[in-house]
């Protein structure tokens, strides 16, 4: 059963490409938009189980890029490896408060905001929920929104490793703990993209 009113319940499929609205019958026997040639599905295909394969993917590789060293930096003073969290504290004991809050927004705040929120849509989905279908497909255009924006930990890193080089301040290395972060920041955002909010709106949650 399908909530009335909506494109999958009158027959009808949209391109998720151009958005353009077909008869679902005509549509899925051409099996592409007549418009832009994008490939069409009422609902994407085992949208939610991909979904939830990236989202524990991401949450398995968050640990290591916590606990293993994302930067080593050396100079006169000697050599030391940072962890995401230890260099948002030394940024802020530096005075450096802008660039610590960066940091800890695009690899903190971010990645638990979309590990918490895909959670809640699949969650609410498997539920087959009819708890606020509005206010979860802004949450999840919020999520596909804000998902690009983690890889700002990873620009901090390179301008820091540029910064002190060509100061002559010393040197700093990339350690395995960014590249962890790197696959964090892929896997959350392929687990936005596989989820299907349309979902959201069937009284079933089928992926069909």
């Amino acid at each position: 059963m399908t909530i009335p009113g909506t494109a999958k319940a009158m027959g009808l499929v949209a391109c998720r490409s151009c958005g353009l609205v077909s008869p679902a019958i005509d549509a899925l026997r051409r099996g592409r938009c007549a418009r832009c040639a994008s490939t069409l599905h009422v609902r994407k295909t085992a949208s939610a189980q991909r979904t939830l394969a990236w989202l524990v993917a991401g949450m398995l590789l968050y640990v290591p890029a916590n606990l293993l060293p994302v930067m080593h930096t050396s100079g006169v003073g000697g050599g030391a490896d940072s962890t995401i969290l230890s260099g948002i504290v030394s940024f802020w004991r530096a005075g450096a408060w802008d660039i610590a809050a960066i940091i800890f927004i695009a690899s903190v705040a971010v990645p638990a905001t979309k590990f918490l929120s895909l959670g809640l849509l699949l969650w609410t989905v498997q539920r087959r929920s009819e708890w606020a279908k509005a206010h979860r497909t802004k949450l999840y255009r919020v999520v596909d929104f804000i998902g690009y924006w983690s890889m700002l930990d990873v620009v901090v890193v390179a301008l820091t490793t540029a910064l002190l080089q060509f100061k002559a301040l010393g040197t700093a290395e990339p350690q395995p703990g960014i590249v962890f972060f790197c696959a964090v920041v892929v896997t959350t955002m392929l687990a936005a993209k596989s989820f299907d909010p349309r979902l959201i709106w069937d009284t079933r949650a089928t992926d069909g």
